[in-house]
């Protein structure tokens, strides 16, 4: 390795700049952070570490406009399970699950454009959002509730509902994760997923949706770090000429700007390692280089800077490539900056929304014993490991919310093979409220309810995964995603409202 850098802010040092997304720790803005906008860097990812409150966040996005007037801000809000706006309380906004359990395209776009609007509010200009994967594969470790669903044609028309309402706001939707992870049994935060449909099957369900994107005007897209043989049998599409210029810009016409998902992922960082990595992605066509969920620092921005810059002079990475991706990601900004672009960013907040989709959303299933919960119950949450995309902060489930409803409700969280037995001993003689995710995918959990349900004909199931496995017990609740809203909607069933 050439112990050569890059330095001073050169055309081809700050084109380099320009093209990545860094993140950083801490509620303000570095110094270094600040240094580097004034250096050419255009864009910032925002994650939850990073939000204490929408006046803080509003705080922060003007002292980085202080210093760049129109840098791009983006962040991973998908509402539903992945929220960063609010990580530490829950969502506002159901997810695309149950957007699409609604199946109201009116809906989704309103829920879009309201999200959009506090986002707009706060200062933040891009969404890594929606998710447009047909989660095809239930099993699926890492997609599940945050797709609209596993009919390509629905996900289509929500993907294109979503991306308008939230560009209504002036908030630039990032559509993701091309050419689509729906089919995938591995989590390409922890290693490389590949789906061996052939082109057929590529073109009418995982494509489908990113050209309904395409047609609503999607400002960017993101791609996946996954291999598709039919497509590239060699590099997975975020590093794959073929897969982002010949297919993504040459057959779907795409002109928008390509974003990559975040390199620090094992699926590229252990692979091919981030400077590496990024210096093929812009080669193959991306235009932004997302890192920061993981590497969040001066250091992590440097490495990527030389190693783009290095390429160019290395003759591995044409300067013209590299020049076309920093012309687009300054072309995002100034959209993001048109007078009107956020438009609807002002006015009275539809907070109610979010709580009337998740309403809509839920699917009820009454059994012999289905009387309403008057006196305050026990709730079991059956926890499985949460994936790196939803993370651990963000609580879930229906105790604090039935708390509210019914004061004196316990909760205790179990998993592992008797947690059905532990779930019962603690409960006592309350009735027991027993909360899963994905209970299709957990040996364990679907084990733990088969005891509580001999034991327990009473017992309220509610499932805030994908409702794979038969509807069971006196009451079964599936609520399509665990966003704050969707634990009120189920409480409000359970006590009867």
């Amino acid at each position: 390795m050439t112990t050569l850098t890059a330095r001073g802010t050169d055309t081809l040092t700050r084109d380099a700049l320009t093209v990545l997304q860094p993140g950083f720790t801490g509620t303000t803005a570095p110094d270094w952070l600040l240094r580097r906008l004034g250096e050419g860097l255009a864009s910032v990812g925002l994650f939850g570490r990073n939000i204490a409150s929408p006046e803080q966040l509003a705080a922060l996005t003007a002292q980085l406009r202080a210093e760049r007037p129109d840098v791009l801000v983006a962040i991973d809000e998908e509402g539903g399970d992945v929220t960063r706006l609010e990580a530490r309380s829950g969502s506002s906004f159901p997810g695309n699950h149950a957007l699409g359990a609604v199946d109201d395209a009116e809906l989704t776009r309103a829920v879009a454009t309201e999200l959009g609007r506090r986002l707009a509010a706060c200062g933040v200009n891009l969404n890594w959002a929606p998710s447009a994967d047909v989660n095809s594969n239930p099993d699926n470790p890492v997609i599940g509730v945050r797709s609209f669903g596993a009919d390509t044609a629905l996900v289509s028309r929500h993907t294109a509902a979503y991306v308008t309402g939230l560009q209504s706001a002036g908030v630039a939707a990032c559509t993701k994760h091309f050419p689509g992870h729906g089919d995938t049994a591995v989590d390409s935060h922890h290693d490389m997923p590949r789906i061996d449909v052939d082109l057929d099957v590529l073109h009418a369900r995982e494509l489908a949706p990113f050209r309904a994107a395409i047609e609503a005007g999607t400002r960017a897209v993101m791609s996946a770090h996954i291999l598709v043989p039919a497509l590239d049998p060699d590099r997975p599409a975020t590093l794959s000429h073929r897969i982002l210029t010949g297919l993504l810009r040459g057959e779907l016409g795409y002109e928008g700007l390509i974003v990559t998902d975040g390199m620090e992922m094992r699926a590229i960082s252990a692979t091919y390692g981030i400077e590496r990595g990024s210096v093929l992605a812009i080669a193959a066509g991306a235009d932004a280089i997302c890192v920061g969920g993981g590497l969040a620092d001066d250091l992590t921005v440097r490495r990527l800077r030389d190693a783009l810059v290095m390429a160019v002079r290395a003759g591995e990475l044409p300067e013209e490539r590299l020049a076309d991706a920093a012309a687009r990601v300054r072309a995002l900004a100034a959209w993001t900056s048109l007078p009107g672009a956020a438009e609807h960013s002002g006015g009275a907040p539809g907070t109610e929304i979010g709580l009337v989709a998740a309403r809509r959303a839920v699917t009820v299933t009454r059994g012999a014993h289905a009387a309403p919960v008057i006196e305050p119950p026990y709730v079991a949450a059956f926890t499985p490991v949460a994936n790196i995309a939803v993370g651990d902060e963000t609580p879930w489930g229906v105790a604090a919310e039935l708390e509210r409803l019914l004061p004196g409700t316990e909760t205790g969280s179990f998993s592992g093979q008797d947690a059905g037995a532990a779930a019962l001993a603690a409960a006592g003689e309350r009735r027991i409220v027993a909360v899963v995710r994905d209970a299709h995918r957990h040996g364990w959990m679907a084990a733990a309810l088969e005891t509580l349900l001999v034991a327990r004909p009473d017992l309220i199931v509610v499932e805030m995964g994908v409702p794979q496995s038969p509807a069971r017990g006196a009451l079964h609740i599936a609520t399509h995603g665990a966003a704050r809203v969707c634990g009120m909607a189920a409480a409000e069933v359970i006590t009867g409202g």
